[in-house]
């Protein structure tokens, strides 16, 4: 195989061959890992006399140095269905992709392969001037008579292993988890600034492509409008998935946005317990500590010894990422105190919570001020404030995090850090 390295531009539409007697021309290359770092082309459409053909790659005999291609022998069998390979020229040519590292949407106006480890494989993507000026034949036309112009005009090249193609490709074979995936590099602000920077269809294309918990981290990040656009977009049953992943508060702020027709569909998508709690939720109004609080917190029991719960702490450690503090509970969900992890640390392991926990209580109601809300965590520099209706009764909990997005304006409140990441939608306890 003479080829070694070059662009596809240079292949398609040249002469396809069997024993020297032309049957059509390249069409399309075909790929059907392309989250491999650098994936290895399986195969090319010719365009026949009797249609589109598919011809495996190692039906390929040679590709000359003038781009024709020789096959052993006759593809017979069409190309196989657009979801079940990624096709270099449909899918990529002229439309956009994420640019994983360049933290960007970009458009590909080449792509560039070469010979490696016995195979033909897909290495970048020509986003540049040059790749267009390839495509439409002016290359030899510039180094011939403004060759000067020519080497001026610079490479724009974007390594294989940064670029995330918008569509979900290959999903019966290819199901990458989140470690894994090219977009986990990005943070979810940075992915919900490309999903706003992209139009309808190639968003609800890339947040198809998602799992649930990346999926669920950009939509916190994403606009009222931009949510709701994408919801009606990407079906009512992922999209009740992608709300149940997501933080109570926000879910809850999110359904609060659609009509009741559409909170209805979605919430009878989720698991019982996570619609019940989000119905709750829902009632509060946005500016009030119940519109702020979320239900993701730690509770414990006052008659538990501190070495009990620091184990059991262990145990429901993944399930629950904010545990600075430990809410105290009784049989009926009142509030008796609370403790830092701290404070159950250096305790004696024998110590029972009640002789331990803080009782000089500071709470909040849910119809308190999202500003009164965030003012009492600052008067009493608190990670996290419990929200309690008139019985006592641990609602749930308003973290600075959630205080803060209350008196900021909302574009730079969506890109601050925050306490509480994803989690089961239940509230962790510690048993009896």
């Amino acid at each position: 195989m003479a080829f070694t390295e070059g662009f596809i531009s240079e292949l398609v539409g040249r002469r396809v061959t069997i024993d020297d007697l032309p049957i059509g021309k390249v069409a399309d290359f075909l790929v059907n890992r392309p989250d491999e770092t650098f994936p290895q082309i399986d195969g090319l459409v010719v365009k026949t006399a009797q249609g589109p053909r598919f011809a495996p790659i190692d039906s390929i005999l040679e590709i000359d140095d003038r781009g024709a291609v020789a096959l052993s022998g006759a593809p017979k069998e069409s190309p196989p269905p657009e979801r079940d390979a990624l096709f270099l020229i449909a899918d990529l040519l002229d439309k956009q992709i994420v640019d994983v590292d360049g933290r960007k949407v970009v458009r590909i106006n080449d792509i560039e392969l070469a010979r490696a480890g016995g195979q033909l494989r897909v290495v970048a993507a020509d986003i540049g001037v040059g790749g267009l000026l390839r495509r439409l034949g002016l290359k030899s036309f510039g180094k011939r008579f403004t060759p000067a112009i020519y080497r001026a005009i610079p490479r724009a090249m974007i390594a294989w292993s940064s670029v995330s193609p918008i569509r979900d490709v290959n999903p019966s074979q290819v199901r990458l988890s989140v470690s894994e995936s090219k977009l986990s590099r990005l943070h979810p602000s940075e992915l919900a600034e490309i999903i706003g920077d992209l139009a309808t269809p190639q968003a609800a294309a890339l947040v198809r492509s998602l799992d649930d918990e990346t999926a669920a981290d950009a939509f916190e990040h994403l606009d009222a409008d931009t949510q709701k656009t994408l919801i009606d977009d990407i079906g009512t049953e992922r999209a009740a998935d992608i709300v149940e992943e997501m933080d109570s508060d926000d879910a809850a702020d999110l359904l609060a946005e659609l009509s009741d027709e559409k909170q209805h569909e979605l919430l009878a998508e989720m698991n019982e317990y996570t619609a019940g709690e989000l119905r709750e939720l829902v009632k509060y109004d946005e500016d009030t500590a119940g519109g702020l609080m979320t239900t993701d917190y730690v509770w414990i029991y006052p008659h538990r010894t501190a070495e009990a719960t620091i184990s059991k702490i262990r145990e429901i450690g993944p399930a629950s990422e904010f545990i600075y503090y430990l809410y105290v509970l009784d049989a009926k969900d009142a509030l008796q105190g609370v403790l830092t992890l701290r404070s159950l640390l250096l305790a004696s392991p024998d110590a029972t919570i009640d002789t331990i926990m803080e009782t000089d209580l500071v709470t909040l109601d849910a119809n308190d001020s999202s500003e009164h809300a965030a003012a009492t965590i600052a008067r009493y520099d608190l990670l996290a404030a419990p929200v309690t209706n008139e019985h006592g009764t641990m609602l749930g909990i308003v973290t600075v995090d959630d205080a803060i997005d209350a008196i900021m304006p909302e574009e730079l409140a969506k890109k601050l850090p925050r306490f509480t990441a994803r989690q089961p939608r239940r509230r962790p306890a510690i048993a009896k």
